[in-house]
């Protein structure tokens, strides 16, 4: 490497300031990057106490070195060798310089010199921005931009503004001379499950805050109307008109539609129900009204059968139905499942969790209810009567409804519902104990898909025995335990 005597010398472009070079400068300099020789220690022996460097620095770093300051960052070197001090522009004659002196508006006016390419984060955040533009697609009715991917600049990069929802989402409001339940359908969805396609519907009522749910088991829906065998369950007041001015973008988003939907097939529903004759004699949908439970449905407490029951009844109603008639003819299995928000039999999760603590101290899932001031069952069944009648199930062809809970069914038929047929619910743990049980493969339990985090498996236990028991025993659900010797 040339020492700094044997640099050559680049004439100056511009004028630039008067800094006289002492020879300590040159030699602090040739001691730092030239190799430490004998005969120049020996004419230097001060820099005998610098320790010799295995590779000599580059003078370039050491004149880029010289020009930083806080204005550059590690990651971004100096475009030129102009100090950001002074308050001296790229263009101001710097022989004016009076080297320390501090200029009066140098607060007012500092020269920064960065780097003009963006921190990485910065570039890549831009072009994952112009990708979702470019995978957008055109939507004119929604006010979706035509957008370039060329702009250079993040502030010329607008993704498109929030569509203006109009009056057509808001409901119509409850009829306030009608003293009675009163429930709206704000949602309809297709959702995908293991034992079939489902519709999702979401509710809203003028009893309580809560958003019940409808899981509409109707898979004949996503047919042609001419392959249809039977009545659909269709929600009216999701059907109907919110006001004069709604289009069918609107109708057709928060789900009143026919068919199956998708990018190129979108058939909004009618405003009036629309008369069916039925295709055939099948029977009456199967329904259930089940309760929420999280610790059962979403981290598979073995405390209940809830989060089975759950699985349990959409399997049952997926199920396909055996219809009258020559050839042992089956349709799609068809019925409803009414979610209703109403935690640990209407106490609650926080009295629930409670419960648990005295059942653990050896009292029934009952006598726990009671001594947290709660009765044995708060549940309500007039919203769940409501959605029923919302899905066109009030009519005389009734429903067969899926529970063991005898006040269940009578408090369904004070509502006005028409049942046609009790279907029990027996527990999958006292069914596994026959070893021809499907969910049992040489006597060993098999995990099978489903909902829930249960799955299709079957939930067992001690916990589990004692409450199907006080279930029977306290609460008169009608369930005949397993003898002892299936056990």
């Amino acid at each position: 490497m040339p020492s700094v005597a044997e640099l050559p010398v680049t004439p100056p472009v511009g004028p630039i300031p008067h800094v006289e070079i002492t020879d300590a400068d040159l030699a602090f300099l040739e001691d730092m990057i030239a190799p430490h020789s004998e005969p120049y220690l020996h004419a230097h022996p001060k820099s005998q106490s610098w320790r010799p460097r295995d590779a000599p620095l580059d003078p370039l770093l050491f004149a880029a070195a010289a020009a930083s300051g806080p204005h550059v960052t590690r990651h971004h070197y100096h475009h030129d060798f102009f100090p950001a001090t002074l308050g001296f522009g790229k263009d101001q004659d710097w022989s004016q310089s009076q080297g320390d002196e501090k200029e009066e508006n140098e607060d007012e006016c500092p020269s920064r010199y960065v780097s003009k390419q963006a921190p990485r984060s910065q570039r890549l955040a831009k072009e994952r921005k112009l990708d979702s533009i470019a995978r957008l697609p055109a939507t004119p009715e929604l006010g979706t931009p035509a957008l370039s991917a060329s702009s250079e600049s993040l502030d010329e990069l607008q993704l498109p503004p929030r569509a203006k929802p109009t009056a057509n989402f808001t409901p119509p409001p409850f009829d306030s001379t009608n003293t009675g339940v009163q429930v709206q359908c704000l949602s309809r969805a297709r959702i995908p499950t293991p034992h079939g396609p489902a519709f999702l519907h979401l509710y809203r009522n003028n009893r309580d805050s809560k958003e019940h749910l409808a899981i509409v088991v109707d898979p004949a829906q996503l047919e042609k109307p001419s392959h249809q065998y039977v009545s659909a369950i269709r929600s009216r007041s999701l059907d109907a008109a919110w006001s004069s001015a709604e289009s069918d973008t609107d109708r057709i988003v928060r789900g009143a539609y026919v068919g199956r939907l998708t990018s190129t097939t979108r058939i909004p529903s009618s405003r009036l129900p629309e008369p069916f004759e039925d295709a055939a004699q099948v029977p009456a949908p199967l329904v259930r009204i089940h309760s929420e439970c999280f610790t059962g449905e979403t981290i598979g407490s073995m405390r209940c059968d809830c989060g089975e029951q759950l699985d349990e009844a959409l399997r049952l109603i997926s199920l396909p139905i055996p219809v009258a008639g020559p050839g042992n003819t089956t349709v799609p299995g068809r019925g409803v499942i009414v979610y209703m928000r109403q935690e640990g039999r209407g106490i609650g999760l926080l009295s629930k969790l409670r419960a648990y603590n005295l059942q653990d101290m050896g009292h029934d899932t009952v006598t726990a209810n009671l001594m947290l001031g709660h009765g044995a069952d708060e549940r309500g069944y007039e919203i769940a009567g409501a959605i029923l009648r919302d899905l066109g199930l009030d009519g005389e062809d009734g429903m067969r409804l899926l529970t063991n809970n005898p006040e269940k069914v009578r408090a369904l038929q004070d509502e006005g519902v028409h049942i046609v047929e009790r279907v029990g619910m027996v527990p999958r743990s006292w069914q596994c104990r026959q070893h021809d049980h499907p969910h049992v493969e040489g006597g060993t339990q098999v995990r099978a898909m489903g909902v829930t985090l249960l799955g299709s498996g079957a939930a067992h236990g001690e916990d589990l025995e004692k409450y199907l028991r006080t279930k029977i025993d306290r609460m008169g659900h009608m369930l005949t335990v397993p003898p002892p010797s299936a056990y």
